[in-house]
């Protein structure tokens, strides 16, 4: 016969109660959702029939799916259960760090008055730059010398990581280029520099090239009223549209925890148009049969066209609480758009020579390979829906055309 041994609940009970809850022996979920959850799923599992369990139960899953959310960061209650003084020690310690993010906020305030204080010490460097690009000056005989030695530095280190001499022979520099009068500054600077962008030349169609060869100089102008800065694309006269600069301001928000500048929001400018030359739509032309008739008809239809100017569009944030998948993708357009303004005011602007010259993709470590052709996607809008209307336009006239045949036959007699 088995031995029953009794258990002493009271006992258990005292002891359970005497040990103060630790990180160690503090479940995460204490709720009793929770519990019956986990009893429902063990319940589950070992009946061997998962949909009988939670995914069976539709109002316990959508209870799951509706305050999940709200134990992330739930208290443990170890916190709550230290002695009164232990307590107070560590809403000190809350106040300190509150004492550091206000420290934080002013530091990053500092960084970005620096990057502005800095940025009209650039300036004058970027004149220059432009002046030389644009033909409007040519290098000084120091300017020429200095760069000389850069050339023969680097001449060095790629024979170095060679193993061997290149074995060109430099030209001597009395001897110019027969052509070298006829080319003034340096031909499509800014479009080949864009281009060298894996990021921004998954945006640049050809058609864009044409557009973008009258780009003169992409500036940096941080901004007086908030926290921001403007990027302003500079155009030579075009065919494409009659905007001299095109400008996309941001604007940034100050993390209240760490301090730290993020985007909060941006503006671009709107961009006129020239007849027959806007880059922003293709007009598709497509001929028509009736069904009745026989007739043809020539239908144009205006839609939206990939194209690098899209850059300049004003995208709105959706209500944070709209979850479709338009929002979505809204969401991962504007997360795109941050990414590449800040990639062209810390990279392409201050170090525009290296992207020119493909430099810029050794020390940024990137590989061409790892960008697919639907990166870009998100940033393109399709309008397929426009299709399906022309056929219901050929749908409609076969139906209005039924109709008046039908009301130009006079009714006739069945019983003949």
């Amino acid at each position: 016969m088995a031995d029953n041994k009794g258990v002493d609940i009271k006992t258990d009970e005292n002891k359970a109660a005497a040990e103060a809850p630790t990180p160690q022996n503090t479940p995460i979920f204490t709720a009793p959702m929770a519990a019956a959850a986990a009893a429902a799923a063990a319940s589950a599992i070992a009946g061997g029939d998962i949909e009988g369990g939670v995914a069976g139960n539709p109002a316990l899953l959508n209870m799951l799916q509706g305050r999940l959310g709200s134990l992330i960061g739930a208290s443990s209650g170890y916190v709550e259960a230290l002695p009164k003084a232990v307590r107070k020690r560590v809403d000190v310690l809350k106040h300190l760090q509150q004492q550091h993010a206000e420290i934080d906020k002013r530091l990053h305030m500092e960084i970005y008055e620096l990057e502005k204080k800095y940025s009209q010490q650039y300036a004058p460097l970027y004149e220059r730059r432009n002046a030389i690009v644009q033909g409007a000056a040519e290098p000084t005989e120091q300017e020429k010398a200095a760069a000389a030695e850069i050339a023969a530095k680097e001449k060095e280190e790629a024979d170095a990581a060679d193993g061997e001499a290149s074995g060109i022979k430099e030209e001597e520099e009395d001897e110019e280029d027969e052509d070298a009068e006829a080319v003034t500054g340096i031909p499509e600077f800014w479009l080949t520099a864009l281009k060298n962008h894996p990021s921004l030349a998954e945006l640049i169609t050809e058609r864009d090239e044409e557009a973008l060869k009258f780009l003169r100089d992409i500036r940096l102008v941080y901004l007086d009223e908030t926290p921001g800065f403007r990027l302003e694309f500079s155009f030579g006269a075009n065919p494409f549209f009659s905007n001299e600069t095109l400008t996309k301001t941001y604007v940034y928000d100050q993390d209240e925890l760490a301090g730290a500048l993020e985007f909060s929001h941006a503006q671009g400018s709107e961009i006129d148009w020239k007849a027959e030359n806007d880059l922003s739509v293709t007009v598709e032309t497509k001929k028509q049969r009736h069904k009745t008739t026989n007739r043809t008809r020539v239908v144009k239809k205006t839609v939206p066209a990939q194209t690098f100017f899209s850059f300049f569009a004003t995208v709105e944030e959706p209500d944070s609480d709209d979850e479709s998948e338009a929002a979505e993708e809204t969401r991962d357009r504007i997360t795109l758009d941050y990414e590449l303004a800040d990639d062209l005011k810390e990279k392409i602007v201050p170090n525009a020579v290296d992207w020119f010259t493909g430099k810029a993709l050794e020390y940024e470590g990137i590989d061409e390979e790892d960008y697919e052709d639907e990166f870009m996607d998100d940033y393109y809008e399709d309008d397929d829906d426009d299709d399906a209307s022309d056929d219901d336009d050929d749908d409609d006239e076969d139906q209005l055309s039924r109709s008046a045949k039908e009301a130009a036959e006079p009714p006739q007699c069945k019983n003949q």
